[in-house]
């Protein structure tokens, strides 16, 4: 756990993997919203709170592919999972993550010239 982590500071600026947390101190939500989405990166985001009803109002504004409440962010094979913005593009896992991997084509006839 890294503590106290600015904007200009690699565990802020760059998208960071592993057993790390970077933990940001804000005084207000309105700020909080703001440099979680000034980042470049979007694969997902966890917020922490005990007003539920507030969370649901947030999540909307968070600029993540995934946003998980009160818990850590994790990959479940029955959920898409993927980012946005520099974080990768489409989704993979669930429903949406195995079309993905499909090429549709659509066919229309028309009704033929001897029916007609």
């Amino acid at each position: 756990m890294i503590d106290r982590v600015k904007p200009g500071q690699a565990a802020f600026d760059e998208e960071t993997f592993g057993p790390v947390a970077a933990i940001t101190r804000v005084s207000s939500t309105e700020e909080a919203i703001a440099l979680a989405n000034q980042t470049e990166f979007g694969l997902a985001a966890a917020l922490w709170t005990q007003d539920i009803a507030k969370a649901r109002e947030l999540l909307p504004r968070i600029d993540a592919g995934a946003v998980f409440v009160n818990g850590m962010v994790v990959s479940d094979p029955r959920l898409p999972f993927g980012g946005i913005k520099k974080s990768g593009y489409g989704r993979e896992l669930g429903p949406q993550g195995i079309r993905e991997f499909t090429n549709t084509k659509t066919v229309w006839i028309g009704p033929s010239l001897e029916e007609g």
